[in-house]
C-alpha cells in the first residue's frame, strides 16, 4: 500500500513538473520565428499551416516580443509566411482562406508596429521582399477583390493617416478600381459587399490626394456606366436611410416614454434636455463616399434624382446597415436593393423618394446638434455636399424643376415658440424648397454661445448660389421667402447683440456682409426671380418692419470706423453694403408716418404699409452694386484640405477598429466567406 502511495506520489510529482503540451499550430509558429527554413524538413509545412485554426494571441505575442533587429534576422521566413498567406487567399478551400486572412492581418499589424520609425518601403521589404513585391501584389492579392474579399484590402490600412501607409502605393499601381465597380454594378454582389466596397473606394480616393496624382480620383471622375453609378447611389441611400430609420425609432420611443409623459405634465421647459437623449451615431464614412461621388463625377448628379421603386415593390431590410464607427465594416447589408420602410413615401399613389431626399433628411438630423464633434464634422460635410450640388448646372435644373415635386419631411429641432408641423400638411414642391428650408432651419436654431461660424457661412453661400441660378435662368420659385428674410434679419440682430463676445472668436463682419448682400441680391434682381410683384412688396415691408437692425448695423459700422482695428476694411464694406437698405428705410418711413398722421391711425396694418410702399416706388433712388450674382466656386484642395485630412483620419481609425478579425470566430468568418463566389 505504501509502495502504491509512493508510486502515486512519484506519479503526481512527475505530472506536476511536466510542461503543458503546445498545440501544433504554436509549434509551427515557433519554427517560423527561427532563422531556419521551416519547410526544409517538412515540405508540406505551409500547406498544413493554414488547415489549422489560427492562434492569433500567440502569433501577435511572438511578433510583439521581437525587436527590429531580431525581426530582420528572420526576414526570409516572414517573407515566406506573407507569400503563402497571399497564395492561400486565392484558393477555394474556405478554411484555408479564413486562416490565411487572419494570419495576414496579424502579420501586417505586427510588422508595422516594429517599423513605425522607418519608411513604408522598409515594411514592404520586411513583409514581401523587394524582389517579390510586384509579383505578390499583382498575381493574387488584388484579384481577390473580384470575389468580394474587401476585408483583405482594408486590412493593409495599418496607419491612422492613410497617406503615410506606403503599402497602399501598390494599390495605386495595381488598381482594384474595376473590381470595385464590378461589385457595385451587380445586384447580388452589391447586397453582400456594396457597403464595404463604397467605403474602401472613399478611403483609396483620399490616399495622398494633395501630393500626387491619385488614379482612383481620375477613374472615379470619368465613370459613366449607369448600372455602376446607380448601384453606388443605392448603397449610399440605404446607409443614410437606415440612419434616418434608427433616429425615427428612437424619437418615437422617446416620445412615448416616461420622460415624455413627465415633460407633458410639467411643461415645455424640459424639451431641450429631453431631446438631447435622442442620438444615433453618425456615419462619416458613407457621407465621404457621397461627397467624393458628387464632387468628382458629374454623371453621378443624375443618381441624386433617381426615383426609387413604388411602395408596393419595396421591402424592409432584414438586417441593419453598417453605421461607422459603431458597426464593423462588413456587416451584412439589407437583402434587397431598396430603401427601408421608414423611408417610404407618405402617399404610395403620388409620392416617391430619391437619394437627395434621403440625404436632406439625414442632414436635418445631424445638423441639429453641432456641439458633438462627430455631428459637427457630419454637418459640415453635409453643407459641403450641398455646396457642390448648388454649383452644378444640371443639379439646379432638377432642383428647380416644377414637374418634379416632392414632400420632404425634414426633422426640426423642438423649440418653445413653435409647434411641430404635421406630416400630412407638407406641401408638394420642387426639391430646392427643401434645401432652402434646411438652410432656414439651421439659421434659426443655432444662434448660441458656441456659435458655429463656419457652418453659417456655408449656409449663406448655398442660398446665394441657388439665387444666382434663379436669377440667371429667370426661375420664379414659389417659396415662402419671408421665412428666409426673417431668419436672415434675426441673424443680423444676434450678431450685433453679441458683438463683443463673438468678435473675440470670429470676424462676424464677413458673415454680416454676406447676409446684407443677399438682401441686395433680392433688391437688385428680385424682379427677375421673385414669383409675383407682391413678393417684391413683401421684401420691402420686411426691411421696413425690421429697420432697426439695419440701422444699428450701419451705425455700428460708422462707430467702429472711428477706431483703428484689424476689421476696418470689412466694416467699411459692410457699411457700404447697407446703403440700399438704409435708403429704403429713409425713403419709406417718413411717408408711412405721414400716411398714419393724415389718416389718424396710430398703428398701420401690413396691407396699409404695403399700399404706401407701392405708391412710392417711383421716387425711390438706390445705388445698386455690381457683382452680386457672382461667387467663388468651391475648392477642396485650397481651403478644405485640413478638414478632409482629419476627417479621413477619423474614418480610418474607426474602420480599422471595427475590422477586428481577432474578435471574430472562425465560424462567423466562414459563414461570410461562403457568400463569396
Amino acid at each position: 500500500m505504501a509502495q502504491t502511495e509512493k508510486k502515486g506520489g512519484l506519479l503526481w510529482k512527475s505530472s506536476a513538473s511536466k510542461k503543458p503540451l503546445k498545440e501544433k499550430v504554436v509549434l509551427m509558429y515557433d519554427e517560423i520565428f527561427t532563422t531556419e527554413d521551416p519547410s526544409k524538413c517538412n515540405p508540406r509545412f505551409w500547406e498544413e499551416l493554414f488547415l489549422m485554426k489560427v492562434n492569433l494571441e500567440y502569433l501577435e505575442g511572438k511578433l510583439e516580443a521581437l525587436d527590429g533587429e531580431e525581426l530582420m534576422k528572420i526576414k526570409d521566413n516572414i517573407n515566406c509566411l506573407f507569400q503563402h498567406c497571399i497564395q492561400a487567399l486565392g484558393e477555394e478551400h474556405p478554411i484555408r482562406v479564413v486562416n490565411a486572412l487572419q494570419t495576414l492581418c496579424a502579420l501586417i499589424r505586427g510588422v508595422h508596429q516594429k517599423n513605425k520609425s522607418t519608411s513604408g518601403f522598409d515594411i514592404i521589404n520586411m513583409l514581401v521582399g523587394f524582389d517579390k513585391a510586384e509579383l505578390c501584389m499583382k498575381v493574387r492579392f488584388w484579384q481577390l477583390c473580384v470575389r468580394g474579399n474587401f476585408k483583405t484590402c482594408v486590412s493593409i490600412q495599418v496607419t491612422d493617416n492613410i497617406s503615410q501607409n506606403t503599402i497602399l502605393e501598390y494599390v495605386m499601381i495595381n488598381s482594384i478600381f474595376e473590381a470595385i465597380l464590378q461589385i457595385l454594378s451587380s445586384p447580388l454582389s452589391r447586397r453582400e459587399h456594396g457597403y464595404d466596397a463604397v467605403v474602401l473606394l472613399a478611403l483609396l480616393v483620399n490616399y495622398r490626394k494633395y501630393e500626387s496624382v491619385n488614379p482612383y480620383i481620375v477613374k472615379l471622375s470619368i465613370v459613366d456606366d449607369e448600372a455602376t453609378l446607380n448601384g453606388m447611389g443605392l448603397v449610399i441611400a440605404q446607409a443614410l436611410s437606415e440612419y434616418n430609420r434608427q433616429y425615427k425609432d428612437k424619437e418615437e420611443e422617446h416620445q412615448t416614454g416616461f420622460f415624455s409623459a413627465l415633460t407633458n405634465m410639467v411643461g415645455s421647459m424640459f424639451i431641450a434636455d429631453a431631446d438631447e437623449k435622442i442620438s444615433v451615431q453618425t456615419n462619416e464614412a458613407i457621407l465621404l463616399a457621397l461627397y467624393e461621388a458628387v464632387h468628382l463625377n458629374r454623371n453621378f448628379i443624375t443618381v441624386l434624382a433617381q426615383s426609387h421603386p413604388e411602395m408596393g415593390l419595396m421591402t424592409a431590410p432584414t438586417s441593419p446597415i453598417p453605421t461607422t464607427p459603431v458597426t464593423p465594416l462588413g456587416t451584412t447589408p439589407p437583402s434587397s436593393d431598396v430603401i427601408s420602410s421608414a423611408e417610404l413615401p407618405l402617399d404610395a399613389d403620388v409620392q416617391t423618394s430619391n437619394l437627395l431626399i434621403t440625404f436632406l433628411k439625414y442632414s436635418s438630423i445631424v445638423m441639429q446638434d453641432t456641439k458633438d464633434e462627430h455631428r459637427l464634422h457630419s454637418g459640415k460635410l453635409c453643407l459641403i455636399i450641398l455646396t457642390c450640388i448648388a454649383e452644378d448646372q444640371y443639379a439646379n435644373a432638377f432642383l428647380h424643376d416644377d414637374n418634379m415635386n416632392f414632400r420632404v419631411n425634414l426633422h426640426r429641432m423642438p423649440m418653445r415658440h413653435r409647434k411641430k408641423a404635421a406630416d400630412k400638411n407638407l406641401p408638394c414642391r420642387p426639391l430646392v424648397c427643401a434645401v432652402l428650408d434646411l438652410m432656414v432651419e439651421f439659421i434659426v436654431t443655432h444662434m448660441m454661445k458656441e456659435f458655429p461660424m463656419d457652418l453659417y457661412v456655408r449656409c449663406i453661400q448655398i442660398v446665394h448660389k441657388l439665387l444666382c441660378y434663379q436669377k440667371k435662368c429667370r426661375v420664379r420659385l414659389h417659396y415662402t421667402w419671408r421665412e428666409l428674410w426673417s431668419a436672415l434679419i434675426n441673424l443680423l440682430k444676434f450678431l450685433m447683440s453679441n458683438e463683443t463676445v463673438l468678435l473675440a472668436k470670429h470676424n462676424i463682419f464677413t458673415l454680416a456682409l454676406m447676409v446684407v448682400n443677399l438682401f441686395n441680391m433680392f433688391i437688385t434682381y428680385g424682379d427677375t426671380f421673385l414669383p409675383t410683384p407682391s413678393s417684391y412688396d413683401e421684401l420691402y415691408y420686411e426691411i421696413i418692419r425690421m429697420h432697426q437692425n439695419f440701422d444699428n448695423l450701419y451705425s455700428m459700422g460708422e462707430y467702429l470706423l472711428t477706431r483703428q482695428g484689424c476689421c476696418c476694411l470689412e466694416v467699411r464694406v459692410v457699411e457700404e453694403g447697407c446703403l440700399c437698405q438704409v435708403a429704403i428705410i429713409n425713403h419709406f418711413n417718413p411717408k408711412i408716418e405721414s400716411y398714419a398722421a393724415v389718416n389718424h391711425i396710430s398703428q398701420l396694418s401690413e396691407d396699409q404699409v404695403l399700399e404706401v410702399v407701392r405708391s412710392n416706388y417711383d421716387t425711390l433712388t438706390l445705388k445698386l452694386q455690381d457683382g452680386l450674382d457672382q461667387y467663388e466656386r468651391y475648392s477642396e484642395q485650397h481651403k478644405e484640405a485640413a478638414f478632409f485630412k482629419e476627417l479621413v483620419r477619423s474614418i480610418s481609425i474607426n474602420v480599422r477598429k471595427n475590422l477586428a478579425f481577432n474578435t471574430l470566430s472562425q465560424e462567423l468568418l466562414l459563414k461570410e466567406f461562403s457568400t463569396i463566389s
